[in-house]
């Protein structure tokens, strides 16, 4: 039960949060939820374990930003054929660990023996309606 100190001071992160760059809230949210995997790590298996580390993997936040800033060069249409490679590589990275979070969800939700979306809905997982 929230006592009106927590319920408090979780507005305040959330007030907090709502000011942050979006590659700042995709950091937060990464970590937020590797901190949830740890405390909840201690009533796992060890494949439920591993497999919420493969689902909380994410970009490092530096490549996050440079990810950004790529894009808004290329909205800016003021990006090199350089940038452009590397944009095109990051986006890959980016895809290739999406995919294989998508795997591990499926694997976990088989697991525990519930849907894909139940088992998302539970683990509070929202993808950007970009991806």
């Amino acid at each position: 039960m929230e006592t009106s100190s927590s319920q408090s001071s979780t507005e305040q992160i959330l007030s907090a949060v709502s000011h942050l760059s979006l590659p700042e809230l995709e950091q937060v949210f990464d970590r937020v939820l590797a901190l949830q995997a740890r405390r909840k790590a201690e009533h796992l298996s060890v494949a439920e374990s591993a497999l919420l580390m493969r689902i909380n993997q994410g970009l490092p936040p530096e490549l996050l930003r440079r990810v950004a800033t790529l894009r808004a060069k290329r909205e800016d249409e003021s990006l090199s054929d350089t940038e452009y490679e590397e944009l095109t590589r990051l986006t890959d990275r980016t895809e290739e660990l999406h995919a294989e979070r998508m795997t591990a969800l499926v694997e976990l939700a088989q697991l525990r023996g519930v849907s894909l979306p139940a088992l998302m809905d539970h683990l509070g997982i929202r993808f950007p309606d970009n991806v």
